[in-house]
């Protein structure tokens, strides 16, 4: 494929680049951290697995709820400071403090005292986070009008985003490391304000160094006193967007991907532990934590940047399902990979693995970019924040759903949590589940983007015809 020349006034500066990325950073470190301080709840708090289930779902039902509506309030925001940006700079200070206080829990208060206290913070949190990401989504798509410019955009963003996936699992490590805390209750409360202050330096970052999308119709503002008229308007652009049928199939794609990889995400702990050393905790030691940062190395350094090339020669979606396809080749590693006799094995899979996750969001947020045009085209509106908004509900659902399933299947396999030693069975079922689950989602979301018609030509088309419709748009800043 013959990619056009960038203009320079669609490239992104790297400096804006890396501030985008610092966000997408923070974005990406509060669930990565969220994922292993949640284990503090049970392990160390004695709190009932139900009670700590329910402090993870319930929240992020809200979260799912409330990133429509966030959406919807971005796009039609019109301030002098952008529509942004002014969401981005609350959003992250929200969720950063609520980050900080949501783990000062004591194991001398009683279990419905930290039930209640998280319950009630944690959603502070998530409506801060809602306020933060959504906006930051629709951000990146409107930084550039250019094809490839966007997946090189996408792809700086989602580099810095694996640096979260590096260092997290060894947050497990730090908190329980008996020499800098004297129990883990303590960790979590120390390392949580480290953490929380982390993500809100990162996350204000794009409010100061990134440059807004003039939209033009500059007359549709947003009021409290229109907030009714506008619910109808609100419904009608999410119709809208679900039914965009080049889109659909990212979120369709995306939710299989990320459900197949999710259900099993935990597997590969389980494998490590009762496979690899016979359920011996302490011989496992750190290798599930390697195991981890390996694979958002491998993701940052070496698939990023093959799909970004691959997506400028042969195009995103034969790109994606090129990605896909080592991945499955990845799980089929696996069979040979987890070796007792041999734990370093584990990491052979790993290079291969990882074109999965790291080629679905470096290559769908770039796609949802292009979708974001052809909306226009169809409905004269820019509505960015509302597609990332939906296209994030279906990663949500996905994650809820592969949490409910993952342990469905771990139930069916035959594991015993409460054995050391799992039978032989079990664990031939268990890592069966493991390496058949994600290549039959894989195969099933290579089919659903099969058909994906919006090309590089396709996509200039759509932006010549913007650009006799309304103009060149311009970014603040710009003269």
């Amino acid at each position: 494929m013959n990619s056009k020349q960038i203009a320079i006034s669609d490239r992104v500066p790297f400096v804006q680049k890396v501030a985008f990325g610092s966000g997408h950073l923070a974005n990406q470190l509060f669930p990565a951290a969220l994922g292993v301080f949640m284990v503090v709840l049970v392990m160390s708090l004695g709190m009932n697995p139900i009670l700590a289930g329910l402090l993870g779902a319930l929240p992020r039902a809200i979260d799912a709820l409330t990133d429509p509506v966030m959406g919807f309030i971005s796009d039609n925001t019109r301030s002098k400071w952008g529509r942004r940006k002014p969401y981005i700079l609350l959003g992250s200070i929200i969720a950063g403090v609520s980050f900080m206080l949501m783990w000062q829990l004591n194991p001398q208060h009683s279990e419905l005292y930290n039930f209640f206290y998280f319950l009630f913070v944690s959603i502070f949190f998530y409506i801060g986070y809602t306020i933060f990401a959504t906006p930051l989504i629709g951000l990146g798509y409107e930084m550039t009008p250019d094809y490839n410019e966007r997946t090189r955009l996408m792809a700086v963003s989602q580099f810095m985003g694996q640096i979260a996936w590096m260092i997290a699992p060894w947050f497990w490590v730090i908190i329980y490391k008996q020499s800098l805390f004297e129990s883990a209750p303590e960790g979590a409360r120390e390392l949580a304000v480290w953490v929380g202050a982390l993500c809100m330096v990162l996350g204000i970052m794009p409010a100061f160094f990134n440059k807004e999308l003039i939209v033009p119709e500059q007359e549709n503002k947003l009021s409290t006193t229109e907030l009714r008229t506008q619910v109808k308007t609100f419904f009608q652009g999410i119709k809208q967007t679900v039914k965009n049928q080049p889109f659909m199939r990212l979120c369709g794609a995306t939710f299989l991907i990320f459900n197949g990889f999710q259900t099993i995400a935990q597997f590969a702990f389980f494998i490590i532990v009762y496979y690899l050393f016979n359920g011996d905790k302490v011989a496992a030691g750190n290798w599930p934590a390697w195991f981890g940062t390996i694979s958002a190395m491998a993701t940052a350094f070496l698939v990023i940047p093959v799909v970004t090339r691959l997506s400028e020669r042969l195009g995103k979606r034969k790109a994606f399902i090129i990605a896909t396809l080592i991945s499955i080749i990845g799980y089929m590693l696996k069979w040979w990979g987890f070796n007792p006799d041999n734990p370093w094995l584990m990491f052979m899979p790993i290079p291969f693995l990882s074109f999965g996750i790291g080629g679905l969001f470096t290559l769908m947020m770039s796609m949802t970019a292009d979708v974001c045009d052809l909306d226009e085209l169809n409905t004269g509106k820019r509505r960015e924040a509302m597609f990332g908004a939906v296209y994030w509900w279906m990663v949500k659902l996905g994650n809820a759903l592969a949490i409910l399933l993952s342990g469905i299947v771990l139930h069916f396999v035959g594991f015993d949590e409460s054995l050391d030693v799992q039978s032989a069975s079990s664990l031939v079922n268990l890592r069966l589940a493991d390496i058949i689950i994600p290549i039959v989602m894989a195969l099933l979301a290579i089919a659903t983007i099969w058909n994906y018609d919006l090309t590089e030509t396709k996509a200039h088309q759509i932006r010549e015809e913007l650009i006799k419709r309304r103009g060149s748009i311009k970014h603040q800043g710009e003269q």
